[in-house]
């Protein structure tokens, strides 16, 4: 069963009088429980796809629907919502808060949930961190941690809400191989043991790899090594 349906969608990016095209009406499937890899060269709209699957951003045209819903068609208020419930991001960069202890970083989407009270957050972040395998690190800040670790904590961020979907955006980009393996492994076990759906965009065939399937984009479209 399809989980995501990108249809004919176009993405154009205006600067002053010039319009840059991104996306040119690419389509694309996705089912539930799919691990896939979005591969191609920088500039081919890697993380622009992404963006628009997680309902960062909204196309020019076309149409996405993720979980039977058309996210173009909600306002901001409600999208922020929806997003926050069904998608949870992975970056590069990890995009800790260095005040904040591993699970108060881990807590920070909960916020966001009405009439959560603290002692659930709590409950759901040390939870979200003993999956990644990090429950004796709650109370450490991100410079007490390696790179691996950091991103483990981001992982457990963006689990922590319980989402259908999970976008990440060159995940092991900024680590050395055996980091990367580590979280490597631990997408596939949220795939294969929590029954997440897994977007990934990476340039390394390595992680690639580890995806079910590996998508090609070239300049907006699917490549012919698409599939």
């Amino acid at each position: 069963m399809a989980q995501i349906e990108v249809q004919n969608v176009r993405k154009v990016y205006r600067r002053d009088q010039f319009e840059v095209p991104v996306l040119d009406g690419l389509s694309l499937s996705v089912d539930e429980g799919d691990f896939i890899a979005l591969m191609g060269p920088s500039g081919s709209g890697k993380t622009t796809l992404l963006n628009l699957i997680g309902g960062i951003d909204q196309p020019t045209s076309g149409s996405i629907t993720v979980d039977g819903v058309n996210t173009a068609q909600l306002k901001t208020r409600e999208l922020a919502k929806w997003r926050s419930r069904h998608v949870g991001f992975i970056f590069q960069l990890y995009n800790l808060m260095p005040v904040l202890t591993a699970e108060q970083n881990v807590a920070l989407p909960l916020l966001l949930v009405k009439g959560m009270k603290g002692k659930e957050r709590k409950e759901r972040a040390r939870l979200a961190l003993d999956i990644v395998g990090l429950g004796e690190r709650l109370d450490h800040y991100p410079r007490q941690l390696s790179g691996g670790q950091e991103q483990r904590v981001a992982i457990a961020r963006a689990i922590v809400t319980d989402p259908t979907l999970i976008l990440a955006d060159e995940p092991t980009g900024d680590l050395d191989r055996s980091a990367a393996d580590e979280i490597l492994s631990l997408l596939a076990k949220l795939n294969s043991e929590f029954k997440k759906t897994i977007v990934m965009v990476t340039h390394d065939p390595h992680a690639a790899e580890k995806a079910h399937r590996m998508v090609h984009l070239e300049k907006g479209v699917l490549s012919a090594n698409g599939q």
